[in-house]
């Protein structure tokens, strides 16, 4: 048996040897020498940040990719001047799609993203929200686009993702740093119209100590809630993990951040940015 088994391996060895020989036969290398060159990625964009946006959206490009076509049919709806993301010292907050919606296989519909996250308010004939008799709630379905929405709610969702101010991981620290975007303090999300208009909003953290953002819903649907940030604020800080993200509101880590415009600098966020900093009872 031991025999047998010495027998084996000289024709595995055997074997072996043949093929790396007829690789050397047809001019095949088995394996090559290559020198390595350390290269840095580079992060500028060398356009401004609209053009970027546009060049992802509408226009086929070389990656083949439409990544930000949502967010420029939802800027498109709102009527927002694009001119807003050629201005100099600015930092941008862009939407990939799947931040707006990612669709359920089988039932077609978003299953994440604003359009999920954010659903539509069900209304009767006269108008008023039908309610759940179990969660003392409006019953809802997901947006399917962007119109589902007035165009006042969208034009104020898109200006709070506008900061006024230049930051990135050249400046990033690792508590909040606080910037005021295009959103107008006081704006409120518009009644009944979606869930967005029951998220009760502050302007401070929660006292208790607890996660800022539970995104918590105002229970006596009369009443409403902002919806929106009171002050028109936005936190960003670095953490320190895979991808050294840049989050938002203590929330929302980037896809991919650091992209510097010739405006600004370009961060993109996968999943629903809440357009608010605080949400606590």
């Amino acid at each position: 048996m031991k025999k047998y088994k010495n027998i084996q391996k000289g024709a595995f060895f055997l074997l072996v040897s043949a093929a790396l020989s007829s690789c050397s036969m047809f001019g095949l290398d088995v394996q090559k020498d290559h020198e390595y060159i350390k290269q840095e990625l580079d992060p500028n964009l060398y356009m401004t940040a609209r053009q970027y946006l546009e060049t992802r959206a509408v226009v086929p490009t070389k990656l083949n990719d439409t990544v930000f076509k949502y967010m420029k049919l939802g800027l498109d709806y709102a009527g927002i001047d694009l001119a807003e993301y050629e201005k100099p010292g600015r930092t941008f907050l862009f939407l990939h799609n799947d931040a707006i919606r990612v669709l359920d296989d089988k039932t077609k519909l978003p299953k994440s993203g604003f359009w999920f996250d954010v659903p539509i308010v069900l209304k009767d004939a006269n108008g008023v929200p039908i309610m759940d008799p179990v969660t003392a709630r409006p019953k809802t379905r997901p947006a399917t686009k962007w119109s589902d929405y007035s165009k006042e709610t969208v034009k104020n969702y898109f200006l709070y993702l506008i900061l006024q101010g230049d930051y990135g991981f050249n400046n990033a620290v690792t508590t909040n740093t606080t910037f005021q975007t295009l959103l107008p303090p006081g704006s409120v999300a518009k009644k009944d119209e979606s869930m967005l208009s029951y998220m009760v909003t502050k302007s401070t953290p929660n006292p208790a100590g607890t996660a800022p953002n539970t995104f918590l819903i105002v229970s006596n649907f009369i009443q409403g809630a902002p919806g929106f940030d009171p002050d028109g604020l936005i936190n960003m800080k670095i953490v320190y993990s895979d991808g050294t993200p840049l989050k938002i509101n203590d929330f929302n880590s980037d896809r991919s951040a650091g992209q510097i415009a010739t405006n600004g600098q370009v961060h993109v966020y996968g999943t629903t940015v809440y357009p608010f900093r605080y949400s606590y009872l």
